[in-house]
């Protein structure tokens, strides 16, 4: 009878590159033509509907070109948090959220700096977001303001 190999206790750590999205550009675009069209609908005085479209239109084209602009990172984590980094840097606390097939990373670092990052499906591979997913249980959020509480102001009733 086979005797079987022990299994590893630790997991190698998982790697993420995040990059600006195509999908999220091409949407800052589209809202950044829509927005003016939007203010010249509407009842505003012509004189002043027309600086305020062609403000929101450079506005938004100024957004898409922020947010192609920025620079890639690499977030990497193992079974817990203890091993989160991103950019090389340790981090003191990460959130990780779905909504649909968006992944959202909220991080703080040592420093108290945080920030937020957002993988699109056009930028996440199929096999990087099932190993998000497999690998994300293990990410704890630390006590913190990373993120709002779900309802807080709302009055719900207990």
């Amino acid at each position: 009878m086979p005797t079987s190999t022990r299994s590893s206790s630790t997991s190698a750590p998982c790697r993420l590159e995040w990059r600006p999205s195509r999908w999220a550009t091409g949407a800052l675009i589209l809202l950044a033509v829509l927005a003016p069209l939007c203010v010249l609908q509407s009842e505003m005085p012509r004189a002043l509907a027309w600086p305020l479209a062609m403000l929101a239109c450079a506005w938004g084209l100024r957004d898409a070109l922020r947010e192609w602009s920025q620079p890639a990172r690499l977030f990497v984590f193992g079974p817990g948090l203890a091993g989160a980094s991103l950019d090389g840097r340790p981090l003191a606390s990460a959130v990780l959220c779905w909504r649909g097939p968006l992944a959202f990373l909220h991080w703080r670092d040592d420093a108290g700096q945080g920030g937020r990052l957002v993988w699109w499906p056009d930028n996440l591979p199929v096999a990087e977001r099932r190993a998000l997913k497999v690998n994300a249980a293990f990410i704890r959020p630390l006590r913190g303001h990373l993120l709002p509480r779900a309802g807080a102001g709302a009055g719900m009733a207990p």
